[in-house]
């Protein structure tokens, strides 16, 4: 196929049949070091695993057997701890049948009792003289032998009976004996012991591996201890024995895994014997599942080679073809002939030229919002100050006409300081202590209207001099309580406003002691405040207001919603307003305003 490509294509190799080629050859590198990983990397470790764990097989087995014998012989040392049982024992009359015999044997009995107790692990305890004659058992069952002649003639050849006073003695089949000799702490021997072991508990240990195999034990003169159960009605195989290491894992001529592991505190060796086939059972079973995966995986990607090579040019170009197309528009983008050969390249390029005039689409958006944020927070402004020239006048005019020439006097010194502070920079935020400052030079106009019938205070602070707002923001507050809240409350009235900072925030609640603001009106204020800012509609809530539509929601004649939206074009979604009726000092109405104090919200 591609040979029949390139004869069609005249010798020029396109870049479609070159990436079939480099894709084939790729692949053929992968399936191969894909064959030697499994093999290295699985098979192999796989294998040494399986042998691993036959080793430990044998160790626990012999470790488990081990324990069971080292049982044995401590319950032959408590035996021992009686000193009675050295003076029983015979030392010239061997008669058992005489009153005086039968007399120690009660009482060697008692003795084994009072060390053996009710429950114990094995078969029957039996006492023998110096020659190994038979004197007494524990229990007397079935399997004692009635001599250890045979076991003394060939205890001197076994290491264990001269190093530890003790060895495995094996009569018969399934009878396997623990001897000690009966001696004292001078060396002086009286006798012999002989526990018959458990065959239950023998097998109990060996089955403690769970190899699924054959398991036989031996002892240091190659005799057998234990054989697991219907291995002796077959041909034991050949062991061969330990060498100088204490474990380790061979193939037997029967094609079988042999694992022992020799035991240094008794001198046994314990073998499991396992069928080769049982042992590589796991690892064929990957190789073949390796094998059969490599295969399939050759096969469809050989498919997926064709078919995705065929096709994988074309939606690239046309992909290419519409992002060059999307700022036609743009008489300023250069469109340049790509190369026939460097498709992805030129997709990378069409991709990075998208991103750069989204990029400058996104500044000029952004510039666009703060421009038109800046002009409604200046529209808004301008709606503040001819409204607050236009009441101050009118208290002046009130003045003249009572003849009150000092009071016009200073008053319009303070409407002088007033028109300096707002139209000096107007659209410009100004500090709280500004506002505060300007709100008392209006609460000072209003007294001499209204003398001593009002009271007001405002909190001071070096610290607010870092709080920015926009100017004209507390002053129409202060208004709306002199023109709403004292209509019908008695004198003197009270305008306190508190600023707090605390955490990273500050607050700032103006409030009175006057009538109140009716509950309705509070609902439908905070209504119209959440609404304009949900529908982006203020300056239309604004415009309704100045119109006299709202009711009970103007201050003094400015709406409610300028002086919140004002706010909340310089402090975005950092600002909290409430506005609700407190109980403190006999009632009235309360404005609260809390923002964050960090800049980067500005």
């Amino acid at each position: 196929m591609l040979f029949g490509k390139l004869k069609r294509s005249g010798g020029r190799v396109s870049l479609q049949t070159k990436f079939l080629l480099a894709f084939a050859v790729l692949l053929l590198i992968v399936m191969g070091s894909f064959g030697i990983y499994v093999n290295q990397v699985v098979v192999r470790p796989l294998r040494e695993t399986t042998e691993n764990e036959m080793r430990q097989t044998a160790a626990k087995i012999g470790d488990q057997l081990n324990l069971y014998v080292d049982g044995q012989n401590q319950l032959s040392q408590r035996i021992l701890s009686s000193q009675d049982i050295f003076a029983l024992m015979p030392s010239g009359d061997y008669a058992n049948l005489s009153v005086e015999g039968l007399s120690r044997n009660r009482r060697l009995r008692e003795i084994m009792f009072q060390s053996i107790g009710p429950s114990m692990n094995i078969e029957d305890v039996a006492i023998y003289d110096l020659r190994g004659t038979l004197l007494t058992t524990f229990i007397g069952s079935a399997g004692n032998p009635p001599s250890l002649v045979p076991f003394l003639e060939a205890s001197g050849r076994r290491a264990s009976w001269n190093e530890n006073g003790y060895d495995l003695y094996r009569p018969a089949a399934e009878r396997v004996f623990f001897v000690r000799a009966i001696i004292n702490q001078n060396g002086k021997v009286f006798g012999y012991m002989a526990i018959q072991l458990q065959q239950g508990m023998l097998e109990r240990s060996a089955a403690s591996g769970g190899s699924g195999g054959e398991v036989y034990v031996l002892d240091a003169d190659r005799q057998v201890i234990y054989a697991s159960s219907g291995s002796e009605q077959r041909k034991m195989p050949e062991l061969m024995p330990a060498d100088a290491r204490t474990d380790g894992v061979y193939l037997s001529g029967e094609g079988s895994y042999v694992a022992y592991s020799r035991s240094d505190e008794t001198g046994w060796t314990t073998y499991t014997v396992t069928p080769k086939r049982v042992v590589l059972g796991p690892v064929h079973s990957v190789t073949t599942i390796s094998m059969l995966l490599i295969a399939s995986l050759f096969l469809f990607s050989a498919a997926y080679i064709y078919f995705s090579a065929r096709n994988f040019l074309l939606p690239i170009r046309r992909l290419r073809s519409q992002i060059l197309r999307i700022n036609y528009s743009n008489m300023d983008t250069k469109v340049e002939t790509p190369s026939t050969n460097n498709e992805l390249l030129q997709l990378n390029d069409a991709f990075q030229g998208l991103l750069e005039r989204l990029q400058v689409s996104i500044e000029r958006e952004k510039l666009a919002v703060q421009e038109e944020a800046v002009a409604r927070n200046s529209a808004l402004q301008a709606q503040i100050a001819p409204h607050f020239i236009h009441n101050t006048l009118y208290l002046i005019s009130i003045a003249a006409q009572e003849g009150k020439n000092a009071v016009v006097t200073e008053m319009c010194k303070n409407l002088s300081d007033s028109l300096r502070y707002i139209v000096s920079s107007p659209y410009q935020h100004v500090s709280l202590t500004q506002e505060l400052e300007h709100a008392k030079d209006y609460l000072a106009l209003l007294r001499h209207h209204y003398e001593d019938d009002l009271r007001w205070t405002v909190d001071e602070d070096p610290a607010f001099d870092g709080i920015r707002l926009p100017r004209l923001v507390i002053q129409p507050f202060v208004e709306n309580c002199i023109e709403h809240a004292f209509r019908e409350a008695d004198t003197p009235w009270m305008i306190e406003v508190r600023v707090k900072l605390y955490n990273g925030l500050w607050a700032l609640e103006i409030r009175d002691n006057g009538d109140g603001f009716d509950p309705d009106t509070i609902q439908d204020i905070l209504g119209r405040i959440r609404a304009a800012e949900a529908s982006g509609e203020w300056e239309r809530e604004a415009g309704a207001e100045n119109a006299g539509k709202t009711g009970g929601t103007v201050i003094g004649g400015m709406g409610i919603v300028n002086t919140v939206r004002r706010l909340q074009l310089m402090y975005k979604n950092r600002l909290f307003f409430n506005m609700y009726n407190h109980t403190d000092g006999g009632g009235g109405a309360a404005i609260q305003i809390i923002a964050s104090l960090t800049e980067d919200f500005y």
